[in-house]
């Protein structure tokens, strides 16, 4: 086999057959062009002879002296060109300087090969863009991950399965929004920037207003703004909206993230637990089509019951933990060598990093069923209430499925003077000054003040759940651009 001309020379020739079609007054780089639909409808109303005008790229030419055969492809599948010198004249000519990659509108009549292939005769082509780089690996898939990830958009040219997920994860936006919508919700917009970072634990990113000169935060969670709409007088309220979290990257965490977040008035977490599980179940029925799927080798059954599991239970049978003990005893018992955790100093950190510990008990006890774990102690669920039998736990759960979290809801607490209180007692116990940590949000304390009705709230992870839909392993492949380190320190 000869040798295959490298990339440099591959461009080297791409750029000389651009300086032609401009020489022979050729636009390689086109305006509109009629498309009524797409190929893959084309081809599924298929009539011979119906006359036909469609755009893609292309993707495969095979040059028979004077005929050539070629495939034309879009977002919905791929038809075959036939091009013929005595249709096309010296426009046939033009054809040499067309490479895989080019962007093509043509025209022409539809019929069929010999063999049945459905096939436009062109009578016109017009080059739409000229593509200057060759397709990654001639079209037969991309394989580098960290290419895929850093050129997602090569990764959609080669890869029809991975523009196919992110289709799927589109219909799983329209799907949760359609659920939402039905249940009497408003979708509503809140701020992505916060004077004060509140709502979740973790650690904000920081950025400076330069007309305000003042520092805002990027926010964690828009809970505390949606409950100031619970305030306002809106009932059901909802937000498909992106968080932020200046955290560390893994399979199932990612500093920029999308979460759904919803509000009830007049309800409790019980209520919270029947939308969620509505809102996923139809979310698997109309993207996967089934409630009865594998992720990562593990079944996952929505039919059968979904458990409950008391997380107070949980630690009083398995580390003799009560709510009274309080976080350090909690901590304590957790990182005794004996419980087999990861060496890992929790104490002093934020709540969301022993919460993480705290997903390492429940993980491994999740079958294939979704388990919600309720009845989390209060000190970790500031703004949550307090069952009425016993202050020191929650009204709270998490839902997990597939092995780990995905949803987080609970009663929310509306009681003022209780929440100054709890505010309080975080700014005691932050770790380090700065991030905003050492700030209440007044604001929302007051609009508490003014009255908010009983309500309960809802967190989900929307790439997780992603994850789990389409049997992903890494938070990255349901995310069109993940974080990545710079290339050039990744190169370095």
């Amino acid at each position: 086999m000869p040798p295959q001309p490298s990339d440099d020379d591959q461009q080297t020739a791409r750029r000389d057959k651009l300086r032609l079609l401009q020489q022979q007054g050729a636009t390689p780089y086109g305006r509109t062009f009629p498309k009524p639909q797409l190929i893959q409808q084309t081809v599924e109303q298929y009539q011979e002879g119906t006359k036909i005008s469609t755009a893609g790229r292309l993707s495969a030419k095979r040059s028979h002296g004077g005929l050539t055969f070629a495939d034309l492809q879009d977002a919905g599948g791929k038809i075959q060109l036939s091009f013929r010198r005595e249709r096309l004249g010296d426009a046939y000519e033009q054809l040499a300087l067309w490479d895989l990659g080019d962007w093509l509108g043509v025209e022409g009549v539809l019929g069929k090969t010999k063999t049945g292939q459905i096939t436009i005769e062109v009578d016109r082509a017009t080059l739409l863009a000229k593509s200057l780089r060759p397709m990654p690996e001639k079209w037969h898939g991309l394989k580098d991950v960290e290419i895929r990830y850093r050129r997602r958009y090569l990764d959609l040219i080669a890869n029809a399965p991975v523009r196919r997920l992110f289709e799927q994860r589109a219909r799983l936006l329209t799907t949760l929004r359609s659920t939402l919508t039905a249940h009497g919700y408003l979708e509503v917009e809140t701020p992505m920037m916060h004077a004060i970072p509140g709502g979740a634990a973790g650690e904000p990113f920081k950025t400076h207003h330069q007309a305000l000169d003042c520092d805002l935060y990027l926010r964690l969670a828009p809970e505390l703004h949606l409950k100031r709409l619970l305030v306002g007088g809106f009932e059901k309220v909802y937000e498909l909206n992106r968080c932020f979290r200046n955290e560390g990257l893994s399979t199932r965490h990612n500093p920029e993230f999308t979460m759904l977040e919803a509000y009830c008035a007049y309800e409790d977490y019980r209520y919270m637990m029947g939308l969620v599980k509505t809102l996923i179940v139809e979310a698997a029925t109309r993207t996967i089509g089934t409630l009865h799927w594998e992720y990562q080798g593990r079944p996952i059954d929505l039919a059968k019951p979904w458990e409950v599991v008391s997380f107070t239970e949980l630690l009083r049978e398995g580390y003799a933990l009560q709510p009274e003990d309080g976080l350090e005893a909690m901590q304590g018992k957790l990182l005794h060598p004996s419980t087999g955790f990861p060496a890992m100093d929790i104490k002093g950190q934020s709540r969301s990093q022993v919460l993480r510990v705290i997903e390492q008990l429940i993980e491994p006890k999740t079958k294939e069923v979704p388990v919600f774990v309720t009845d989390y102690w209060t000190e970790l669920s500031p703004l949550a209430k307090s069952r009425a039998d016993n202050p020191l736990i929650a009204e709270r759960f998490e839902l997990f499925l597939g092995g780990f979290e995905i949803a987080n809801a609970y009663s929310e607490l509306n009681d003022p003077i209780e929440q100054r209180r709890r505010f309080e007692a975080q700014l005691k116990d932050a770790p380090r000054p700065g991030a905003g940590a050492k700030r209440m949000d007044e604001d929302f304390v007051e609009a508490l003040e003014y009255g908010m009705p009983p309500a309960t709230g809802l967190g989900m992870g929307v790439d997780r759940l992603a994850m789990l839909l389409f049997n992903q392993a890494s938070i990255k492949d349901v995310i069109l651009f993940p974080l990545l380190k710079p290339d050039e320190q990744a190169r370095g």
